[in-house]
């Protein structure tokens, strides 16, 4: 599989903390031509999380990308999505029985051994991080810097997601150090600037 090299992770924390409609900020990366997304919510019931994902894939319409829901296998199945797992959570395994074939099934990492395990299982991309100090989570693994990515790197051979504290400013180097694609949440919120601008922004500086 081959991942573009932006992935925006909506992430409902952040947006409400900003005032921000789940559809909006999805129109807004639909029309700067984002591919693949996720959307986050840890405490959203799932009536909400669904009702959220038909709010993304009514902004996406007509447009070919894929939607991939945090945690939630089983609500991924039902939206018609990929899923994305913690390694604390769902086995990459059991996400893909959930899931089907033919979904994406991302798994997170935060150490080398990690990466190993997960390059040997079932998940389709390995993410890695946090690179940088990031704020949008508040039960955040140690930083592991560019050096982590290009160990990350050395230990997979499957796509490789870099997330954490990526900014406009750090995201070519993030590339340069071997990852992929890079996963960004609050860096996709710049003051006096749209959502949709910054991710044009994004995906040019890493055309």
């Amino acid at each position: 599989m081959t991942l573009p090299r932006l992935y925006p992770i909506v992430d409902k924390t952040t947006l409400d903390a900003h005032g921000i409609s789940v559809g909006g900020f999805a129109e807004e990366l639909a029309r700067a031509g984002v591919t693949l997304l996720q959307y986050r919510d840890k405490s959203g019931t799932p009536q909400e999380i669904l009702r959220a994902a038909a709010e993304i894939a009514a902004a996406f319409a007509g447009v070919d990308a894929t939607l991939i829901l945090n945690d939630r296998a089983d609500l991924a199945a039902l939206a018609g999505g990929g899923v994305h797992v913690g390694h604390r959570d769902l086995a990459p395994e059991d996400a893909r029985r959930v899931v089907g074939a033919g979904r994406f099934v991302g798994v997170s990492t935060h150490n080398d051994a990690q990466v190993i395990a997960a390059d040997a299982g079932a998940a389709d991309y390995v993410a890695v991080g946090p690179v940088f100090a990031t704020s949008t989570k508040v039960d955040a693994e140690p930083v592991i810097g560019l050096e982590g990515v290009r160990r990350a790197r050395a230990l997979t051979t499957k796509p490789l997601v870099a997330i954490g504290g990526i900014t406009r400013e750090n995201a070519r180097s993030v590339i340069d150090a071997g990852a992929d694609s890079v996963a960004v949440i609050g860096g996709l919120l710049v003051t006096g600037m749209r959502v949709g601008e910054v991710a044009r922004e994004f995906l040019e500086i890493l055309h």
